[in-house]
């Protein structure tokens, strides 16, 4: 018995109808599909104006941390460092005025608590605009004198 070896053709698999298929439904989802707006915020933003502003005549409100945790309000040292004491500080200088911008300003290497506590003080009193800048080392350890630094743009 003669056995000759069969010629196995390969099965071929047409994929064109199936990508047809496929395209068909992605076009009717994307055509059916609808997309809502519900999550987006809703934002405000500032217009330009062309008069410039002026600025106030108030004198500025500065609550200045020192190494030793010690504050300072308007450059004018209270007799301890508790909040009670700052707090009646602030009073005394800010009034009514809560709209006033407030700087913090802190010695490099003065403790992260008392600048905390000065910000809380500030905050509990209502204040919105609390601006905080960094006293250098060179300036605060009695070198030669640094011109203050410019708050920061980091306002509740």
């Amino acid at each position: 018995m003669k056995l000759k070896p069969r010629r196995t053709e390969e099965p071929e698999i047409n994929l064109i109808s199936l990508i047809d298929v496929v395209l068909m439904i992605v076009i009717f989802f994307m055509l059916s599909s609808t997309f809502v707006d519900e999550n987006r915020l809703r934002i405000r933003l500032p217009e330009a104006s062309t008069s410039p502003l002026s600025r106030s005549e108030v004198e500025p409100l500065v609550v200045a941390v020192t190494l030793g945790g010690g504050y300072r309000v308007n450059e004018r040292e209270l007799v301890n460092a508790s909040a009670e004491t700052l707090r009646a500080a602030i009073l005394k200088v800010a009034g009514t005025d809560r709209a006033r911008p407030v700087t913090v300003r802190a010695d490099g290497r003065a403790s992260h608590q008392a600048v905390v506590t000065a910000m809380d003080v500030l905050a509990r009193l209502g204040f919105r605009e609390i601006n905080i800048a960094t006293v250098g080392a060179q300036a605060s350890s009695g070198g030669p004198a640094a011109a203050p630094p410019a708050p920061t743009a980091a306002s509740r």
